[in-house]
């Protein structure tokens, strides 16, 4: 529009500079006829189509190089693009408007060309972000020397509800005409997303729109608030403005508005950034903060504070809001300062209505329990489905060097497994976190004891073909990993058949049902049954006729030490009802499902890893039974103690420890081998372990999860696994052993051994000196280092600390338990200090911890000539397995829930011939 149209008849032209624009009713006009450069480009191909439509047809063409004779589709026809405006111009296009998707280097040049070969435009709308300072300066000397007004950059374009426009930019989303309501308010916003929220949530208050203007928050707006301002005041079907100001600038310090504005001004928090976020102008200049531009705005509206629903300070020139939802509310107030009513009856209102939501089982206080609002179609339908499905699904994605279950803290070293520290996990049972690396979560006293169960039940191998292989290992001189990777290849998918079937099953019944905790015991599941005695396949998996003694021990185990589960509650009506009888595997898939199910119901847990979960657990069961030679297991025992025992008195870290050592643990020895197992459950998804089970689910392919060889995956990552992990468990145990065996030392946790530590430590720095210095002069660089001292990462201070071995040095201190071999340690760091072998005192690292306890619970047997230094190696190695296991299960169902096929390869342009 120019300065003579009808609606700047007696109009002031904008004082200070060029402005063409003088009423708001000229901004987006029915007239406007727009071109789009790169019309194209990924986000105009999803806007544009949009805003033609709307607009009833108004963009003419679009430009975009090397395209001329495409075409962008809409629903009342198709665009015509050429290769630039000159080619659309002589083909017959006529146009005032550009409308600029231009990546920003290009913005000037196709600004300037499109207005010198165009002398009809006259309104120039750039969506681009980030266009350079020095280009936006020229683009808008360039826009006054040709009477063109500039808007933007970095905005979404305007729309008029009036006149039913829209140019540029996606105001009001895929469905205009649900904000873009015609009433009485003028909008202008710095943020291209809340010009359209401001637009809705007034609706709530019977408010619509004249125009919304998203004016952008670059460093320069070429179309500013005053100039929003001076056509605002000339737009009598405009009655007030909202106006959302961001930090940054002065556009507002010199307004003065003869209208009713509610201006919300927002981002006191950047005040408190150290770098600049967000819009470009959001931290240009000083003294133009969010507090500043608060004052501004209430002094030229007369009001002294902010306006909130408890404090709604307004006047009949307006009011200033920080939160945008106290909008609507406010502006009522102003208009009714004015005698002016709403636009029309007030539509939907600001509550929230929540289509779906889940309280986790947390009891919360009414205000926080919010009711839910049903879902409008298709949505509602989606949501039903959604809602029924059990487990949660995750997006695949390349896996080679990333995991969902474990992390290690670059700074500390201290690793994570599902959120969990090491040092936190130490201070739980092995059953704990084997349950853990499967449910994502620790059981309660009730799941800990029916994990017990399970797990011991299945424990003794007698007479087993995996036994047997590892039997056959195990004299052929093989080391412990070895050992124990023969047992797993024997442990394929037959394994846990039965159980995994009935998994199926139970999980199918109880789908849908009301069933939260399956600890408790007055859930009626009279449906379920119903539906099983019915179906005679399920109720063949699910009981048989014969049953067998482990089915039987284990439930009466349960029954005795008292157990709850609805599930195990369930299979013996069942057997009952259709007189039958129970086999091990299908109680050992009612106890997994009962530890998984609250997971599962509350989508924290996958149906794979539930149906997976009887398969990991006896692969946890054979480790531990396959470790032990075969004269110490018969039909009725394990290393001496009865298969019922185990079941019903013992805690699958007491099994463990009595696989190791023979010997059930006391009070302090079952502390310290816990903490212990614990601490060595994961260093992270990058270790070689790791990778040789991530690397064993990628290659069966898990996006078909009935593919994947569980024991396969096992199998990796004890064959990935050697003498160099445990933390150099191996070599310091070796060491330790040299430097104590012919000390006389009877017990290392009494700290009154009479050992002159200090001395032993300054005796071995010294010896370890001229090693090393004898070493050096023979150009010896890889001579033997101190097995767990120093680390790479604790070593840049005077003295140097591990905070993972401070963390359990401190643990066993405030428990009175003593280890001399650590307190070795600690002084054997100062000496080799105080010897000039080092410049710094070197830290203790975790790995020494790891040693030392192992050591300290197995030097009685070994001082008595009961086990001898292999033995010693073997159980050091043995022992990080059994706590590792943790660790590459979680790694394994991650990668089975979350990877891709073969995605733990390396790129052939990453690998290299070394000659």
């Amino acid at each position: 529009m120019t300065e003579n149209s009808s609606y700047s008849k007696g109009v002031d032209a904008f004082p200070h500079f060029y402005v063409g624009i003088n009423s708001l009713a000229e901004l987006a006009t029915k007239e406007d006829r727009v071109c789009v450069l790169n019309i194209l480009g990924s986000e105009s191909r999803g806007v544009t189509p949009t805003s033609h439509v709307y607009s009833g047809g108004n963009i003419v063409c679009g430009t975009m190089p090397g395209r001329s004779g495409s075409v962008l589709k809409t629903k009342i026809g198709d665009i015509p693009v050429y290769n630039n405006v000159t080619e659309a111009l002589e083909a017959g296009h006529q146009f005032n408007v550009a409308v600029v998707y231009v990546p920003p280097s290009g913005v000037k040049d196709a600004v300037i060309e499109a207005v010198r070969v165009n002398p009809a435009i006259n309104k120039v709308i750039i969506l681009t972000e980030k266009v350079a300072l020095s280009d936006a300066r020229i683009i808008r000397q360039y826009g006054q020397r040709h009477n063109v007004d500039v808007f933007g950059a970095n905005c979404l374009g305007i729309a008029d509800a009036h006149q039913h426009v829209r140019i540029g930019g996606a105001l009001g989303g895929s469905s205009p005409e649900e904000s873009l309501v015609p009433g009485s308010i003028a909008i202008f916003s710095n943020s291209g997303n809340f010009t359209t929220t401001m637009a809705t949530y007034i609706l709530t208050a019977g408010w619509g729109t004249t125009i919304s203007y998203s004016s952008g928050k670059d460093v320069y707006i070429h179309f500013a608030a005053a100039e929003f301002t001076h056509a605002f005041h000339n737009d009598d079907r405009s009655k007030a403005a909202l106006m959302y100001i961001e930090p940054g600038g002065y556009y507002e310090h010199d307004l003065e508005f003869k209208k009713p504005v509610v201006a919300c001004v927002v981002g006191r928090w950047k005040d408190k950034l150290t770098r600049a976020c967000g819009h470009a102008g959001a931290m240009a200049g000083s003294g133009d903060n969010a507090g500043e531009k608060e004052r501004w705005f209430m002094n030229k509206l007369g009001v002294n504070d902010i306006y909130s629903p408890e404090n709604p300070v307004h006047s009949a020139k307006g009011a200033v809001v920080t939160n945008i939802a106290h909008l609507p509310e406010a502006l009522t107030a102003v208009m009714k300062a004015n005698g002016v009513e709403p636009d029309f009856e007030p539509k939907g209102n600001l509550s929230l209505k929540p289509w779906l939501g889940n309280n986790q089982d947390i009891a919360l206080p009414s205000n926080l329990d919010i009711d839910l609002v049903e879902a409008i179609s298709p949505y509602k339908e989606q949501l039903e489905l959604l809602t029924k499905q059990l487990g949660i699904a995750l997006p695949r994605q390349t896996m080679k060097d990333a995991s969902g279950a474990s992390m290690m803290d670059p700074k500390t070293q201290v690793s994570k497994l599902y959120g969990v520290s090491v040092l936190d996990a130490a201070l739980h049972t092995y059953e704990d976190n084997l349950v853990m690396s499967l449910v994502q979560k620790y059981p309660d006293e009730n799941g800990r004891a029916l994990a017990n169960l399970a797990l011991n039940a299945f424990v003794n191998q007698h007479n087993t073909p995996a036994l047997m292989a590892a039997e056959a290992s195990r004299e052929a001189g093989n080391s412990p990993n070895t050992v124990l990777s023969s047992s797993m290849a024997i442990l394929g998918p037959k394994t846990a058949e039965t159980a995994r079937k009935a998994v199926r099953i139970l999980l199918n019944l109880f789908k849908g049902s009301e069933l939260v905790n399956p600890s408790e015991t007055s859930f009626d599941f009279s449906k379920q049954l119903s539906a099983v005695l019915a179906d005679d396949e399920a109720k063949a998996v699910l009981v048989s006729s014969e049953g067998d003694q482990c089915g039987q021990m284990i439930f009466d185990a349960a029954r005795n030490g008292g157990a709850k589960s609805v599930f195990l509650d369930f299979l013996e009506e069942l057997a009952k009802q259709s007189g039958a009888k129970l086999e091990g595997q299908i109680v050992l898939a009612a106890i997994t499902c009962h530890l998984g199910w609250r997971e599962l119901v509350h989508k924290r847990l996958s149906m794979t890893t539930m149906i997976n979960m009887p398969w990991h657990f006896r692969i946890f069961s054979s480790i531990i039974g396959t470790s032990v030679a075969v004269n110490r297991q018969d039909k009725e025992s394990f290393c001496g103690v009865s298969n019922l025992e185990l079941m019903t008195s013992w805690s699958f870290t007491e099994t463990a420890y009595l696989a190791l050592l023979g010997k059930r643990p006391d009070k302090e020895a079952l502390f310290a081998f816990s903490v212990l197992l614990g601490l060595i459950v994961t260093n992270g998804p990058g270790t070689i372990s790791a990778q040789g089970a991530k690397g064993a689910v990628s290659a069966d392919g898990p996006e078909v999860p009935e593919r994947v060889q569980l024991n396969k995956a096992y199998v990796g990552f004890l064959t990935h696994t050697g003498y160099a992990h445990g933390g150099n468990g191996f070599e310091a145990i070796e060491f330790l052993l040299h430097r104590f065996k012919e000390s006389g030392l009877n017990e290392p946790g009494n700290d009154k051994h009479g050992l002159d530590l200090s001395a032993m430590a300054l005796e071995y720095a010294k010896e370890y000196k001229a090693y090393k210095t004898k070493a050096k002069a023979e150009g010896n660089l890889s001579y033997a280092k101190i097995p767990c001292v120093n680390h790479p990462v604790f070593k840049d201070k005077d003295v140097n600390y591990d905070p993972r071995e401070v963390f359990v040095n401190d643990l066993f201190k405030k428990r009175g338990a003593y280890n001399i071999f650590l307190e070795f340690y600690h002084e054997l760091v100062q000496a080799l200090f105080k010897t000039g072998v080092s410049k710094k005192v070197y830290c203790v690292n975790v790995d020494a911890v790891i040693a030392v306890i192992l050591l300290k619970i197995l030097w009685k047997p070994y001082a008595d000539g009961e086990i001898s230094e292999r033995a010693l190696e073997t159980a050091a190695f043995t022992t990080f397995l059994y706590g590792r296991t943790i660790g590459e299960t979680a790694e394994i169902e991650d990668h089975l829930n979350r990877g891709r096929n073969m995605d733990t390869r390396t790129a052939a342009s990453k690998c290299s011939s070394v000659n």
